[in-house]
């Protein structure tokens, strides 16, 4: 099984194989692993403190290594406290490592230094990241080192180092076989990181862009900007970053040194990034919220994409603008949720003649936003009570996994109703079910969410995003998903 997935791997694409012995089970035989390999391989067995499954005498983890070497294997992993007791032999490459499962240590350059010490061909260096700023650290580390230097930061929060590592001067990265087969924290798949991100294009050109949010995981934005970037054929790859609250100021203060080009903000950060703007376009100021940054150098630009898309979709929903007259006049729109998205909403709502009421599970944010817009609040438990023409949902409540809800009781669903739910995943949530079983007219969040996407992207590259693409990306996510 082992060299039939190597074999795999090499017809992806894959330039190199780790074969991690830790994980075969019962007598090793590593001449028939290395006979008729089809790639290179770096061998490795880690012991449990290093992350690893053996669990044997350390003579005998030591004596499959020194066999690795002698059968002539392309790269040996020797850890930092046993590389010196194990000697350079025929043409074995040696990549000498550390791991750290709890942090990224203060002293990368003296433990970069100790490393060097050791007769190695390739350093790596595998540690914890607590904050986006271990990241940084870490590839600036790969981009100064004179031996070459894997540097790889573990953990939702380092996920950016092992799609940047290329970008900075690292030899290699590492990805596992599969998604379900994880090997470290935070590790993509092989296809991911070839397919999505498209590592083995990534170089010291490649212009960056990612969304910040907190958690991170359920964003599809990677998956259509990389999508719609390799359309286009343009050197730019889209990264997730987790960055937590407390970390924000920082991240965006260090962002250009990531080579970061622009930014899709979303939750818990669209309004929390407002003060850390250089500048911000009138939407975002009426608004209160930011979707999108664009940076050039130290400068930090705000806009908002939610508040056009929302409005385009609601529009065609309702007819389309006819002249001077919107669709939007006069009606009464029903908003649940006054965060980020329902800000931008009710705005344009607002703006366009609409008689917005809004409702929030916190009844003092929806206040907030009631007095800015010049509209009226309902409470959460009465909102069924709103004779409303449109209905939007801007809330969370019905978003993967908790398919199972909806904000808004089905029996006070109407036919003339817009139903509009901004969740995309999934796109058919139980408020679109149970609108479109009463025969409401609906917008689902993939419309929104792709035209907020395209709007990025022209705001990112000057060109119209791939509708189409970006489009069937998300929905062949969003039905894989369910498998």
């Amino acid at each position: 099984m082992v060299l039939a997935e190597q074999r795999h791997l090499v017809e992806q694409g894959a330039a190199m194989v780790e074969l991690r012995l830790d994980y075969i089970r019962g007598d090793v035989n590593i001449r028939r692993l290395l006979a008729d390999r089809p790639c290179p391989v770096l061998m490795s067995c880690r012991r449990e403190i290093d992350g690893g499954r053996f669990g044997g005498a350390e003579q005998e983890r030591l004596m499959l290594l020194r066999t690795a070497i002698a059968e002539g294997v392309d790269y040996i992993d020797l850890e930092e406290d046993v590389a010196g007791s194990i000697p350079r032999f025929g043409k074995t490459k040696r990549v000498v490592s550390l791991h750290d499962f709890r942090k990224t240590p203060d002293d990368l350059d003296a433990i970069y230094g100790r490393l060097a010490q050791l007769d190695p061909d390739v350093i790596k260096i595998c540690t914890m990241a607590n904050r986006p700023s271990d990241n940084l650290r870490m590839l600036q580390l790969i981009q100064q080192a004179k031996v070459p230097t894997v540097g790889i930061c573990m953990g939702d929060i380092g996920v950016p180092t092992r799609i940047l590592a290329g970008r900075f001067g690292a030899p290699f990265t590492f990805a596992t076989f599969s998604q379900e087969r994880t090997l470290a924290p935070g590790q993509l798949s092989f296809e991911m990181m070839a397919n999505v991100f498209r590592y083995d294009r990534i170089n010291a050109q490649t212009d960056v862009y990612g969304v910040v949010a907190d958690p991170i995981g359920h964003s599809l934005s990677p998956l259509i900007h990389n999508a719609a970037f390799a359309e286009t054929g343009q050197n730019k790859v889209y990264l997730p970053f987790r960055v937590p609250r407390e970390h924000l100021k920082s991240f965006l203060e260090e962002a250009d040194q990531l080579g970061l080009k622009g930014l899709s903000v979303t939750i818990p950060h669209k309004e929390a990034v407002l003060p850390m703007l250089t500048k911000a376009d009138g939407v975002v100021r009426r608004i209160g919220a930011c979707n999108t940054i664009v940076l050039n150098g130290k400068d930090r630009v705000g806009y908002n994409t939610d508040y056009r898309a929302a409005m385009e979709s609601l529009e065609e929903a309702l007819g389309g603008v006819d002249g001077d007259a919107n669709p939007l006049t006069g009606k009464t729109a029903l908003v649940l949720g006054a965060g980020g998205v329902g800000k931008a909403i009710a705005c344009g709502l607002a703006r366009r003649g609409a008689v917005v009421v809004l409702a929030d599970g916190k009844p003092r944010v929806a206040e907030r936003l009631a007095v800015a817009l010049e509209c009226r609040t309902v409470d959460w438990a009465k909102r069924h009570t709103v004779s409303a023409d449109v209905l939007v949902n801007a809330t969370p409540v019905g978003m993967h996994p908790n398919v199972d809800e909806t904000p808004f009781p089905k029996h006070h669903l109407r036919p003339a109703m817009v139903v509009f739910d901004a969740v995309y995943n999934p796109e058919s949530t139980l408020l679109i079910k149970d609108a479109r079983s009463r025969n409401c007219r609906v917008v689902t969040g993939v419309d929104m969410f792709v035209r907020q996407a395209c709007l990025q992207f022209k705001l990112f590259t000057g060109q119209d995003g791939p509708t189409d693409i970006m489009r069937e990306v998300v929905r062949r996510t969003i039905a894989a998903a369910k498998y």
